[in-house]
Protein backbone atom coordinates (compact mmCIF):
# COMPACT_ATOMS: atom_id res chain seq x y z
CA UNK A 1 0.00 0.00 0.00
CA UNK A 2 1.52 3.28 -0.93
CA UNK A 3 2.23 5.83 1.94
CA UNK A 4 -1.09 8.51 2.32
CA UNK A 5 -0.13 11.17 -0.58
CA UNK A 6 -1.42 14.40 2.32
CA UNK A 7 0.39 12.80 5.62
CA UNK A 8 3.46 15.76 5.12
CA UNK A 9 0.62 18.40 4.14
CA UNK A 10 -1.41 17.42 7.13
CA UNK A 11 1.83 17.54 9.48
CA UNK A 12 2.88 21.12 8.07
CA UNK A 13 -0.38 22.74 8.34
CA UNK A 14 -1.29 21.08 11.87
CA UNK A 15 2.14 22.47 12.79
CA UNK A 16 1.26 26.08 11.47
CA UNK A 17 -2.26 26.33 12.93
CA UNK A 18 -0.37 25.04 16.20
CA UNK A 19 1.76 27.45 16.75
CA UNK A 20 -0.12 30.17 15.61
CA UNK A 21 -2.35 29.09 18.44
CA UNK A 22 0.35 29.32 20.43
CA UNK A 23 1.05 33.13 19.49
CA UNK A 24 -2.33 33.92 20.40
CA UNK A 25 -1.73 33.71 23.88
CA UNK A 26 -1.11 37.41 24.94
CA UNK A 27 -2.86 38.21 27.73
CA UNK A 28 -1.84 37.46 31.24
CA UNK A 29 -4.09 37.86 34.05
CA UNK A 30 -2.19 38.83 37.05
CA UNK A 31 -3.79 37.82 40.50
CA UNK A 32 -5.91 40.20 42.38
CA UNK A 33 -4.01 38.56 45.51
CA UNK A 34 -1.33 40.59 45.03
CA UNK A 35 -3.42 43.85 46.11
CA UNK A 36 -2.97 45.06 49.45
CA UNK A 37 -5.36 47.03 51.54
CA UNK A 38 -3.88 50.31 52.73
CA UNK A 39 -6.66 53.11 51.33
CA UNK A 40 -4.23 55.78 50.73
CA UNK A 41 -2.87 57.71 47.99
CA UNK A 42 0.96 57.29 47.62
CA UNK A 43 1.38 60.67 47.52
CA UNK A 44 -0.71 61.06 51.22
CA UNK A 45 1.81 59.04 52.22
CA UNK A 46 5.14 61.25 50.97
CA UNK A 47 3.45 64.44 51.15
CA UNK A 48 3.94 67.09 48.83
CA UNK A 49 0.01 66.94 47.26
CA UNK A 50 -0.76 65.66 43.84
CA UNK A 51 0.38 68.04 41.91
CA UNK A 52 -2.05 70.71 38.90
CA UNK A 53 -5.30 69.73 37.36
CA UNK A 54 -4.46 68.76 33.60
CA UNK A 55 -5.47 71.00 31.40
CA UNK A 56 -6.92 69.62 27.78
CA UNK A 57 -4.98 69.78 24.93
CA UNK A 58 -7.30 67.35 22.71
CA UNK A 59 -9.91 64.59 22.59
CA UNK A 60 -13.31 63.24 21.64
CA UNK A 61 -16.60 64.13 23.01
CA UNK A 62 -16.52 67.06 25.58
CA UNK A 63 -12.81 67.25 25.50
CA UNK A 64 -12.97 71.05 26.50
CA UNK A 65 -9.51 72.11 24.97
CA UNK A 66 -7.98 74.40 27.08
CA UNK A 67 -10.22 73.70 29.93
CA UNK A 68 -9.99 71.08 33.00
CA UNK A 69 -13.85 69.79 33.07
CA UNK A 70 -14.26 67.45 30.35
CA UNK A 71 -15.91 63.86 29.35
CA UNK A 72 -13.71 61.91 26.82
CA UNK A 73 -10.12 64.78 26.77
CA UNK A 74 -6.37 64.13 27.33
CA UNK A 75 -3.71 66.45 27.82
CA UNK A 76 -0.32 65.56 26.09
CA UNK A 77 2.56 65.11 24.68
CA UNK A 78 4.06 65.51 27.88
CA UNK A 79 7.65 64.64 29.03
CA UNK A 80 7.92 61.95 31.41
CA UNK A 81 11.65 63.50 32.34
CA UNK A 82 13.18 59.79 31.79
CA UNK A 83 13.38 57.15 29.46
CA UNK A 84 10.78 54.66 29.54
CA UNK A 85 11.27 50.76 28.16
CA UNK A 86 7.56 49.69 27.39
CA UNK A 87 7.00 46.78 25.49
CA UNK A 88 10.32 46.43 23.51
CA UNK A 89 9.92 50.50 23.14
CA UNK A 90 11.37 53.47 24.61
CA UNK A 91 9.33 56.54 25.36
CA UNK A 92 10.06 60.27 26.59
CA UNK A 93 6.57 61.21 26.69
CA UNK A 94 3.27 60.61 27.19
CA UNK A 95 -0.50 61.34 27.32
CA UNK A 96 -2.67 61.82 30.40
CA UNK A 97 -5.86 60.78 29.31
CA UNK A 98 -8.96 61.65 31.38
CA UNK A 99 -10.48 58.10 30.79
CA UNK A 100 -8.16 56.79 33.73
CA UNK A 101 -5.06 55.68 31.92
CA UNK A 102 -2.02 57.14 30.45
CA UNK A 103 -0.61 55.92 26.89
CA UNK A 104 2.46 56.74 24.40
CA UNK A 105 2.56 57.60 20.86
CA UNK A 106 -0.96 59.33 21.08
CA UNK A 107 -4.02 60.20 23.44
CA UNK A 108 -6.48 57.78 23.94
CA UNK A 109 -10.54 59.30 23.83
CA UNK A 110 -11.94 56.11 24.30
CA UNK A 111 -14.37 55.67 26.62
CA UNK A 112 -15.60 51.56 26.87
CA UNK A 113 -12.21 49.43 27.45
CA UNK A 114 -12.33 46.61 25.27
CA UNK A 115 -9.74 45.56 27.91
CA UNK A 116 -5.92 47.30 27.81
CA UNK A 117 -4.77 44.97 25.61
CA UNK A 118 -7.01 46.00 22.76
CA UNK A 119 -5.97 50.08 23.10
CA UNK A 120 -4.53 51.33 19.68
CA UNK A 121 -1.93 52.84 21.47
CA UNK A 122 0.45 51.49 24.32
CA UNK A 123 -1.35 52.34 27.50
CA UNK A 124 -1.15 51.72 31.58
CA UNK A 125 -4.32 51.81 33.23
CA UNK A 126 -4.84 51.68 36.65
CA UNK A 127 -8.68 52.18 36.24
CA UNK A 128 -10.13 52.63 32.11
CA UNK A 129 -13.36 53.68 32.06
CA UNK A 130 -15.85 56.60 31.17
CA UNK A 131 -14.59 59.28 33.59
CA UNK A 132 -16.69 62.70 33.21
CA UNK A 133 -15.59 65.67 35.46
CA UNK A 134 -18.11 68.20 33.99
CA UNK A 135 -20.25 67.77 36.88
CA UNK A 136 -19.55 70.57 39.66
CA UNK A 137 -19.23 67.64 42.16
CA UNK A 138 -16.64 65.73 40.47
CA UNK A 139 -13.31 66.24 40.76
CA UNK A 140 -10.38 66.22 38.55
CA UNK A 141 -7.22 64.45 36.83
CA UNK A 142 -4.34 65.92 37.87
CA UNK A 143 -0.28 65.66 36.88
CA UNK A 144 2.54 65.75 39.51
CA UNK A 145 5.90 65.84 37.63
CA UNK A 146 8.17 67.63 40.54
CA UNK A 147 9.76 64.26 41.95
CA UNK A 148 12.88 63.33 40.01
CA UNK A 149 12.36 60.51 37.44
CA UNK A 150 9.06 59.60 39.09
CA UNK A 151 5.39 60.86 37.53
CA UNK A 152 2.45 60.83 39.58
CA UNK A 153 -1.50 60.91 37.87
CA UNK A 154 -3.95 60.91 39.86
CA UNK A 155 -7.94 60.97 39.39
CA UNK A 156 -9.66 62.53 42.75
CA UNK A 157 -12.89 61.87 43.32
CA UNK A 158 -14.14 61.79 40.24
CA UNK A 159 -17.62 61.21 38.40
CA UNK A 160 -18.76 59.05 35.74
CA UNK A 161 -20.71 59.53 32.19
CA UNK A 162 -22.64 61.62 31.76
CA UNK A 163 -22.25 64.28 34.02
CA UNK A 164 -22.67 61.97 36.61
CA UNK A 165 -21.50 62.68 40.40
CA UNK A 166 -23.44 60.75 42.80
CA UNK A 167 -20.71 58.51 43.08
CA UNK A 168 -17.02 59.26 42.87
CA UNK A 169 -13.75 57.33 42.31
CA UNK A 170 -10.28 58.04 43.52
CA UNK A 171 -6.97 56.59 41.86
CA UNK A 172 -3.65 57.47 41.01
CA UNK A 173 -0.56 55.66 39.49
CA UNK A 174 2.79 56.08 40.34
CA UNK A 175 4.85 55.83 37.37
CA UNK A 176 9.15 55.65 37.64
CA UNK A 177 12.15 55.83 35.70
CA UNK A 178 15.44 53.44 35.15
CA UNK A 179 17.09 55.88 37.69
CA UNK A 180 14.82 56.03 40.48
CA UNK A 181 16.17 53.92 43.59
CA UNK A 182 13.29 51.73 44.01
CA UNK A 183 12.94 50.99 48.09
CA UNK A 184 12.08 47.84 49.04
CA UNK A 185 8.95 45.98 48.56
CA UNK A 186 7.91 49.11 46.14
CA UNK A 187 8.33 48.58 42.12
CA UNK A 188 8.93 50.75 39.12
CA UNK A 189 4.65 50.89 38.64
CA UNK A 190 2.15 51.73 41.08
CA UNK A 191 -1.86 51.74 41.33
CA UNK A 192 -3.06 53.64 44.37
CA UNK A 193 -7.03 53.36 45.33
CA UNK A 194 -8.98 55.02 47.71
CA UNK A 195 -12.85 54.55 47.45
CA UNK A 196 -14.10 53.39 44.57
CA UNK A 197 -17.79 53.89 43.96
CA UNK A 198 -18.27 53.04 40.14
CA UNK A 199 -17.28 51.00 37.30
CA UNK A 200 -19.01 51.63 34.40
CA UNK A 201 -20.85 55.03 32.63
CA UNK A 202 -23.89 55.09 30.70
CA UNK A 203 -23.03 54.81 27.28
CA UNK A 204 -20.89 51.48 27.84
CA UNK A 205 -23.79 49.76 29.12
CA UNK A 206 -23.94 50.71 32.54
CA UNK A 207 -26.74 52.28 34.46
CA UNK A 208 -26.03 54.12 37.97
CA UNK A 209 -22.45 53.14 37.52
CA UNK A 210 -22.28 49.50 37.32
CA UNK A 211 -23.27 46.86 34.42
CA UNK A 212 -22.22 46.71 31.17
CA UNK A 213 -18.99 46.83 30.54
CA UNK A 214 -16.92 48.10 33.71
CA UNK A 215 -13.09 49.59 34.07
CA UNK A 216 -10.04 47.68 32.38
CA UNK A 217 -6.83 47.38 34.98
CA UNK A 218 -2.91 46.43 33.42
CA UNK A 219 -0.93 47.40 30.58
CA UNK A 220 -1.08 47.15 26.54
CA UNK A 221 1.18 47.51 23.89
CA UNK A 222 -1.57 48.44 21.79
CA UNK A 223 -1.23 45.67 19.43
CA UNK A 224 -3.40 43.00 21.74
CA UNK A 225 -0.46 42.34 23.88
CA UNK A 226 -1.34 43.14 27.21
CA UNK A 227 -1.51 42.21 31.38
CA UNK A 228 -4.64 42.73 33.10
CA UNK A 229 -5.56 42.74 36.82
CA UNK A 230 -7.84 39.50 37.53
CA UNK A 231 -11.52 41.05 37.39
CA UNK A 232 -10.34 43.53 34.61
CA UNK A 233 -13.31 44.52 32.62
CA UNK A 234 -15.89 41.95 35.01
CA UNK A 235 -18.49 43.27 37.11
CA UNK A 236 -17.42 43.83 40.55
CA UNK A 237 -14.08 45.23 39.64
CA UNK A 238 -14.01 48.51 41.84
CA UNK A 239 -14.89 46.27 44.69
CA UNK A 240 -11.43 44.49 43.77
CA UNK A 241 -9.47 47.62 43.89
CA UNK A 242 -11.14 49.53 46.58
CA UNK A 243 -9.06 50.76 49.07
CA UNK A 244 -6.20 48.80 47.75
CA UNK A 245 -2.76 49.30 46.13
CA UNK A 246 -0.51 47.29 44.41
CA UNK A 247 3.12 47.74 42.55
CA UNK A 248 4.57 46.08 39.51
CA UNK A 249 8.10 45.83 37.44
CA UNK A 250 8.55 46.02 33.94
CA UNK A 251 11.33 43.71 32.88
CA UNK A 252 12.08 42.11 29.81
CA UNK A 253 8.84 43.89 27.95
CA UNK A 254 7.16 42.43 30.69
CA UNK A 255 4.95 43.10 33.54
CA UNK A 256 5.83 41.55 36.95
CA UNK A 257 3.25 42.17 40.27
CA UNK A 258 5.56 42.92 42.96
CA UNK A 259 4.40 41.12 46.28
CA UNK A 260 6.29 38.93 49.12
CA UNK A 261 3.84 36.31 49.45
CA UNK A 262 1.57 36.28 46.22
CA UNK A 263 -1.11 33.45 46.28
CA UNK A 264 -1.02 32.01 42.67
CA UNK A 265 0.85 32.92 39.80
CA UNK A 266 0.07 34.77 36.86
CA UNK A 267 -1.83 33.11 33.83
CA UNK A 268 -1.26 33.62 30.24
CA UNK A 269 -4.37 33.34 28.68
CA UNK A 270 -5.64 32.56 25.03
CA UNK A 271 -8.07 34.17 23.17
CA UNK A 272 -11.39 32.52 21.48
CA UNK A 273 -9.87 32.53 18.31
CA UNK A 274 -6.59 31.13 19.68
CA UNK A 275 -8.33 28.15 21.00
CA UNK A 276 -10.05 27.67 17.58
CA UNK A 277 -6.38 27.79 15.65
CA UNK A 278 -4.37 25.66 18.40
CA UNK A 279 -7.67 23.32 18.00
CA UNK A 280 -6.74 23.20 14.52
CA UNK A 281 -3.25 22.92 14.70
CA UNK A 282 -3.62 19.86 16.90
CA UNK A 283 -6.16 18.14 14.61
CA UNK A 284 -3.46 18.09 11.85
CA UNK A 285 -1.12 16.86 13.85
CA UNK A 286 -3.52 13.78 14.69
CA UNK A 287 -4.68 13.41 11.01
CA UNK A 288 -0.54 13.38 9.81
CA UNK A 289 -0.22 10.54 12.73
CA UNK A 290 -3.48 8.45 12.40
CA UNK A 291 -1.93 8.11 8.28
CA UNK A 292 1.54 7.25 9.79
CA UNK A 293 0.05 4.31 11.38
CA UNK A 294 -2.17 3.00 8.75
CA UNK A 295 0.48 3.19 6.48
CA UNK A 296 3.01 1.51 8.65
CA UNK A 297 0.64 -0.98 9.38
CA UNK A 298 0.18 -1.97 5.24
CA UNK A 299 4.20 -2.37 5.08
CA UNK A 300 4.20 -4.97 8.05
Amino acid sequence: MARPKFGWLFATVGLLLLIAGIVQATVTTLPDSYLTTLGKYYTDIIGGGIGTAAVMTGGGNAANVGGTRNDDGFQGPLNLGFSLAFFGNTYTQYYANNNGNISFGNGIAAFTPSGPQGATQPIISPFFADVDTRNAASGLMYVRSDIPNELIVTWDQVGYYDTNADKLDSFQLVLRGPNYVVPSGEGQVGFFYKGMGWETGDASGGSGGFGGTPAAVGFGDGLSNGYILQGSTLNGISGIVNNKYIWFNLTNGGVTPVSSSPSSAAVPAVSPWGLVVLGLGILGIGQYLVSRRASSGARG
